[in-house]
């Protein structure tokens, strides 16, 4: 028997990386998935892998800058699948910049899209989930960087560490409501946000000699992951975060 079915789940920033692989693998599993796209890019891959996986599908566009676009997409996977049972927070934005080149507008951008675009999906979803009466699960995706600080990445690090923090809190009030509310930090992860990365041989090798599996996640072991937390296998699990690295932050340089 299927872990999800019967059951539908919104998965943000679902045309690429993390949120595809979780959308293809929750919809394997026998959830109906929406696919969030931003404004302007096209989900039509997602679709097709969710097809070919037996799983079915369908898109919604919402920009996370946008607080009513992002209500309405809620309302709009809830009519459309005929419930809402879960929600995967994945959508993010990760411009690098030196803090002394990060203007008040990237700056705003990025909590906009990373911590107000999370919030507003998660706690909408949980306002649906409670009219419905049936509880549910929320996964949001952090990173290690609300652990860890980087050159080029210090406004993105205080989104993540926001990030980590609100689901820790709404876990703690929604559990109430019969919703669990947990959070996944990946590490490094091949993804189409972090390609321009993983081009540069001395970056790979810093990171394959760091982590302690010597190699980067592929999106999909981090789907596994979130399908984990959404899952009935993960009951009485609520207000974690789970760092899902392969050992980077352990394995210190001395």
């Amino acid at each position: 028997m299927k872990r999800f079915a019967g059951k539908v789940a919104l998965v943000t920033g679902a045309t690429t990386g993390i949120g595809q692989a979780t959308a293809v693998r929750l919809a394997s599993e026998g959830a109906v998935v929406a696919v969030n796209r931003k404004p302007g890019l096209d989900a039509t891959e997602t679709l097709a892998m969710v097809k070919a996986a037996g799983g079915e599908a369908f898109d919604i566009e919402a920009d996370m800058r946008n607080p009513a676009a992002v209500k309405a997409m809620v309302q709009e996977a809830a009519r459309r699948g005929g419930r809402l049972d879960y929600v995967v927070s994945n959508a993010a934005i990760n411009p690098f910049m030196p803090w002394d080149a990060t203007d008040i507008e990237d700056f705003n951008e990025l909590f906009e899209v990373n911590v107000r675009g999370s919030w507003v999906v998660c706690t909408e979803g949980a306002r649906q989930m409670i009219a419905e009466k049936h509880g549910g699960a929320i996964v949001m995706i952090s990173s290690i960087s609300a652990h860890v600080g980087s050159p080029t990445q210090v406004a993105y690090c205080g989104t993540k560490g926001a990030i980590t923090m609100l689901g820790k809190a709404l876990g703690s009030v929604l559990g109430n409501h019969g919703i669990r509310v947990n959070v996944v930090e990946p590490g490094a992860v091949r993804t189409n946000m972090s390609a321009p990365m993983f081009e540069m041989p001395d970056v790979v090798k810093y990171y394959e000699d760091r982590i302690a599996l010597h190699r980067v996640a592929e999106p999909s072991e981090l789907a596994a992951t979130v399908a984990f937390l959404l899952s009935d296998d993960a009951s009485y699990v609520t207000s974690a975060s789970l760092l899902v690295d392969a050992g980077f932050i352990v394995n210190a340089e001395l």
